[in-house]
């Protein structure tokens, strides 16, 4: 199986396995078919479980290997931690600014970015999940730019166990927002379709020139620790489930470092 995969071209093993991991968000969405509540304290820990899987991918999956690679193509300890420093503080920014210019609007945070008032408010939602997974799939691309199988699939396997109590989580708020369970659960399968886009950009920047990856690395690691810190775990403390939450980050951050340990 490994050796099929290897003979497949980078850009399409990022583009497919991002696309995998974008499924999962409607995967996990699957059980308001079944199920018509699920506590807060649990929705805490689901959130809280997510953080921790993306806190782990983005320490040991991008921020480790982006050192490593500029180690390899620099020789100095000190240009590798530059690039990493400056590519996390330059993916971060890049979420910074999107929050601040593109209007969209959380389910528990309310409304961010530019006031446009003619948009309806589900467009609004889409497009603030957009800008959550588009990190989330470049991150993935990236992970195969190399041509290290392990490391691409652990990453995909990390960011599709994160989309699946986010996708249950969207799905449970389209519902309180009178949304039909079908209605909900499509809302949640197109929200994932943006990770391949992501994806796809991600292993085709690094295929086409491999300096730019240890840059692509630590640029998608920025963006998901800001991703972390600004939606995912203040989301997970709403209505006072912080203990919860942080029970769920510590296993989310145990399993995926676990399955980068023995993946990658």
């Amino acid at each position: 199986m490994r050796d099929l995969l290897q003979d497949i071209p980078i850009f399409y093993l990022g583009a497919i396995a991002s696309l995998i991991a974008g499924l999962c968000t409607a995967v996990g969405a699957l059980p308001i078919f079944f199920l018509s509540h699920i506590s807060r304290r649990f929705q805490g820990i689901l959130l809280g479980f997510g953080a921790g899987v993306m806190l782990a991918a983005t320490s040991f999956s991008l921020i480790v290997p982006s050192i490593d690679y500029s180690k390899s193509q620099t020789g100095s300890t000190v240009l590798a931690a530059i690039i990493a420093t400056i590519g996390i503080g330059i993916g971060g920014g890049f979420l910074w600014f999107s929050n601040q210019y593109f209007p969209h609007e959380h389910f528990f945070k309310g409304r961010e970015g530019r006031n446009i008032d003619n948009l309806k408010r589900i467009w609004l939602f889409a497009i603030a999940i957009a800008l959550h997974n588009f990190p989330e799939g470049l991150a993935v691309g990236v992970g195969f730019g190399d041509g290290d199988l392990n490391n691409g699939i652990a990453l995909a396997i990390g960011i599709g166990l994160q989309n699946m109590p986010e996708g249950l989580v969207v799905a449970l708020a389209l519902m309180t927002e009178r949304y039909s369970r079908i209605a909900a659960f499509s809302i949640a399968l197109v929200t994932g379709l943006v990770e391949p886009v992501g994806g796809a950009i991600g292993a085709g920047m690094v295929a086409i020139a491999q300096f730019i990856l240890p840059w692509g690395l630590a640029f998608a690691a920025g963006a998901m620790l800001f991703v972390i810190s600004d939606e995912i775990i203040p989301e997970s403390h709403r209505m006072g489930q912080e203990q919860e939450a942080t029970l769920g980050v510590m296993a989310g951050f145990v399993v995926m470092m676990f399955l980068d340990i023995t993946l990658g």
